[in-house]
């Protein structure tokens, strides 16, 4: 499991750098003459550039590997956040945020797919999707704030430049230090009782078709976070308050972490707890929407817990419908439907927030989501077992 602890080094390096930048784009985009709706719009750009690099991604990564476009992701996001750091118009800033959208597309499917391929268990599988949530997590309850620091003490220039050779570099580590893994084909470190090895020796067990409207789940949940990442940024119009935005960021990755630290969490069926935890995200949009009696401090700290619990199992659930194989296509659609959802919901949010809440926008793409389901499908989602 060395790769997968070097590929959890750079990702936490690589999410690390990429959420800093959460609470100082919107505070950014205003003070070079962005309006609110050009930033939704600007935001909503940014997630469909991520498509064409999705699809690329679910072909290149089953047949090159990840390491090239893991590295190639961070590279190319690098350099161009050094070009951001000069940025003086909205346009420009609108241009150079669609090209980072199309290079980081790339990262998210190759990293799920390696980590799939590092082992044929599930539930070792389950356990390195939620590690993977888990150094994502880590990484994100910090970053916001340490962004919205350097900004208050260095500038926009120097912080977008300062991240662009901090992605620069972890990039040219993970040349040397990640490297392709293909688990059905690597050798067992101890002797296989003759159970095991007759299930080695049998064919891969034929992937359940996946559902496209469990892709609905995904876009919601995007949805949701891409309003949330509209709105709470534009609670801050100082730089000194963009620090309470950076730890109200925060504050929802710090849910996310109790959750995904309750490894009992995992033994639960993956489809039960992506649905579930899909309905009460949707109740916490809600109660922040209709402004329920609970500090916003809490209701996001909600939201943090019910993501900690869906992202994994999400994951989780779409490794055993694929059979075992084309993870890099599985997880590439994935990437789309979060694509799209990211597009609708700061786009919609920008759009209408002067007719009616952003929340209530989230609160209806979530329980859309969850509506959509294929109810009659619980019972193969819960059952599904180990491939070979």
């Amino acid at each position: 499991m060395k790769t997968a602890i070097w590929l959890y080094l750079f990702l936490f390096v690589a999410f690390f750098d990429l959420h800093a930048q959460y609470p100082i784009l919107t505070p950014f985009a205003i003070s070079i003459g962005a309006a609110p709706s050009f930033i939704g719009l600007m935001m909503g750009i940014y997630s469909i550039t991520h498509l064409p690099g999705n699809v690329i991604a679910g072909i290149g990564v089953d047949r090159y590997g990840s390491r090239l476009f893991i590295v190639f992701s961070l590279l190319a996001a690098g350099i161009i956040l050094l070009f951001q750091a000069y940025v003086t118009n909205p346009w420009q800033l609108l241009v150079l945020r669609s090209l980072s959208g199309f290079v980081l597309a790339f990262l998210s499917p190759a990293c799920l797919a390696l980590l799939a391929r590092l082992t044929d268990s599930i539930t070792e599988q389950g356990k390195l999707m939620a590690g993977n949530g888990l150094v994502h997590t880590l990484a994100s309850v910090v970053s916001p704030a340490a962004g919205a620091y350097l900004v208050a003490r260095i500038g926009f220039s120097t912080a977008f430049t300062l991240l662009g050779w901090v992605l620069i570099v972890t990039a040219v580590c993970a040349i040397f230090f990640i490297r392709d893994t293909n688990a059905s084909s690597a050798e067992p470190e101890q002797p296989l009782h003759s159970e095991q090895q007759d299930q080695l020796a049998a064919p891969p067990a034929e992937a359940t078709p996946i559902p496209w409207l469990i892709y609905s789940l995904p876009i919601g949940i995007a949805c949701a976070q891409g309003i949330l990442s509209f709105e709470l940024p534009l609670l801050a119009k100082t730089k000194e308050a963009m620090m309470t935005t950076g730890l109200l960021f925060s504050v929802v990755s710090i849910g996310a972490l109790v959750t995904l630290s309750m490894m009992f969490l995992n033994r639960l069926p993956a489809y039960h707890r992506t649905l579930y935890g899909t309905f009460g995200l949707a109740l916490l949009y809600f109660a922040i929407a209709t402004d329920f009696p609970l500090p916003l401090t809490a209701l996001l700290f909600g939201i943090g817990m019910a993501k900690g619990v869906v992202l994994p199992a999400l994951s989780t659930l779409l490794i055993e419908l694929s059979g075992g194989t084309r993870y890099g296509r599985t997880f590439s659609i994935l990437s789309i439907a979060f694509s799209i959802g990211a597009f609708l919901g700061p786009t919609l949010a920008g759009q209408l927030r002067d007719h009616v809440s952003p929340y209530y926008i989230a609160f209806i793409a979530l329980m859309l989501a969850v509506t959509l389901i294929p109810f009659h499908r619980t019972r193969t989602y819960s059952s599904s077992t180990h491939f070979s």
